[in-house]
């Protein structure tokens, strides 16, 4: 069997609630569904390659070009389609962060040299990365908001790092799947620079802002077109489904459904982190729709004991036994878990 290293894993045995999965709070749209419903019609019909109406409708609520849009079978096979593309020898990633990165990497048989995020900086991105780029790297990888901290990094940051690469001829994806449910998306991403900054590819899907993973679709955005056609290449024909494109055109106009979502996380999420700092854990400023922390070992085991399914971050490099990840959902939901777990601190005690 196949080993899942990421959250999401329900399929082992049954949870009653399942935080390791950070998607939407308000689930998947009505909307959403029934453009699913509705592909059964379409089902004895090949999916259109181009994506062409998704693509259209998207370029116009992004304002970005259509030909600058790639889509993908959600936004894990776009990383590997841009590594594979890209052909790197030597690539730089921060430790923490998604796994999916260094697995396409290594698949590429790419050098890679991580970065440590420290805990003493809260696990923060700071200048002393742009002493890691170095003229002998291919690809650097960022996340922001980060997976797992969901630690955000502030755009001038980011804006000296694109500078640097740009200089040093390093290609820089940053992975914004996240950026959508922050309580101002505007703020932190740099789908604005992109004209200035060709070589660099931002990767988004539609996964985590309107709950819909099992329908996988991700998608890019990168001004260098002919980048974008070699990309197409890689990836194999009808690889976005019929219901996954309609779903995403339908999604495309929810943008009431997603204020909402930003406004339950910005309450949600300070409620949770006070809640867990008062059973002693140590926890993390996320922007992003879930909390990092740190709390006591097996802690993860225990919860999946009463049915309730969270991130352990001991696989992610850079970390050990004792994180944990959770994703900010409901009150009611958030109270469950916030009850489990000060069940076992007592018991712990």
């Amino acid at each position: 069997m196949r080993w899942n290293p990421h959250g999401g894993d329900i399929y082992s045995q049954t949870y009653d609630y399942d935080f390791s999965v950070n998607v939407n709070p308000c689930g998947t749209p009505d909307r959403v569904k029934q453009a699913v419903i509705d592909s059964v019609c379409s089902l004895q019909d090949y999916p259109d390659s181009g994506c062409t109406k998704l693509t259209a409708v998207l370029s116009q609520k992004e304002q970005v070009p259509e030909e600058e849009i790639i889509f993908g079978n959600g936004a894990a096979e776009l990383i590997y389609a841009l590594v594979h593309t890209l052909r790197p020898k030597k690539a730089l990633l921060c430790a923490p962060s998604f796994a999916e990165y260094e697995s396409a990497l290594l698949s590429a048989g790419c050098f890679i040299r991580f970065a440590p995020l420290m805990e003493e900086q809260g696990f923060a991105l700071t200048e002393d990365f742009l002493e890691q780029l170095t003229e002998d790297l291919d690809l650097v990888i960022l996340c922001n908001p980060n997976n797992p901290t969901g630690i955000v990094t502030n755009r001038k940051l980011l804006l000296r790092i694109a500078k640097i690469c740009q200089e040093k001829k390093i290609f820089l994806m940053l992975d914004e799947c996240f950026v959508d449910l922050t309580l101002r998306p505007e703020e932190i991403t740099m789908k604005g620079y992109l004209d200035q900054y060709p070589e660099m590819f931002l990767l988004k899907a539609f996964t985590k802002t309107y709950a819909m993973p099992g329908l996988r679709l991700g998608y890019g955005f990168c001004k260098d077109e002919h980048l974008i056609e070699r990309m197409y290449q890689m990836l194999p024909s009808w690889n976005v489904s019929i219901p996954a494109q309609n779903a995403g055109i339908a999604a495309l106009s929810e943008d009431e459904y997603v204020n909402q979502a930003r406004e339950i996380i910005s309450k949600e999420r300070p409620w949770m982190k006070q809640k867990l700092e008062e059973f002693g854990m140590t926890v993390w400023d996320s922007g992003a729709n879930f909390l990092f922390f740190r709390g006591p070992k097996g802690l993860a085991q225990k919860l999946k004991r009463g049915k309730i399914l969270i991130r352990d971050c001991s696989n992610y490099p850079g970390l050990s036994e004792g994180y944990y990840r959770v994703a900010v959902r409901c009150r009611r939901e958030n109270e469950v878990l916030m009850q489990a777990i000060e069940q076992i601190m007592r018991w712990c005690d």
